[in-house]
């Protein structure tokens, strides 16, 4: 888990806000081995062991570097059985703070079925929009089911 801790005797300087937001970003595992993460199949492998095991739906971003590794995942919300709210701020703090060049999310769904909701196509459209604006792109919005996925990059959808 990476975390960051300050002090409350810390002197205030020019990177105080920047501190702030990390300390206060959820934590995020760190990807040790700096994978390669090019296709929807390599997301899946890297996130599945994760998501599938969940009894509740579970947003997780994965951060990328400028060479498409993993740098690491970070769980952004988690809901209930059938629904999860997310905010693109939420996804997007973790991965300012750590440089990310890029993220996929991804979110199971408890039920086993990967078919996206109307609302995983909207809050895809949302994060795709938040993410041009800040420059950092979605490359894909991935659903795990059981023993399934659906990749919105691989339908086309992004």
């Amino acid at each position: 888990m990476l975390a960051v801790t300050l002090s409350p005797a810390a002197p205030v300087t020019g990177i105080a806000p920047w501190l702030r937001l990390v300390r206060e970003t959820p934590a995020a595992d760190v990807v040790a081995t700096r994978t390669h993460c090019r296709s929807p199949r390599e997301a899946v492998d890297l996130l599945r062991p994760m998501l599938e095991a969940e009894e509740q739906e579970v947003m997780v971003a994965l951060l990328l570097d400028a060479q498409h590794r993993a740098i690491a995942r970070v769980e952004v919300t988690r809901g209930i059985v059938d629904a999860s709210l997310v905010h693109p701020r939420e996804v997007f703090r973790i991965a300012i703070a750590l440089g990310a060049s890029a993220v996929i999310v991804a979110h199971n769904h408890p039920s086993g079925d990967p078919a996206p909701s109307v609302q995983d196509r909207e809050v895809t459209a949302q994060l795709v929009a938040a993410g041009r604006v800040l420059d950092i792109p979605v490359h894909d919005h991935v659903i795990i089911g059981a023993g399934r996925y659906v990749s919105f990059a691989e339908c086309g959808w992004l």
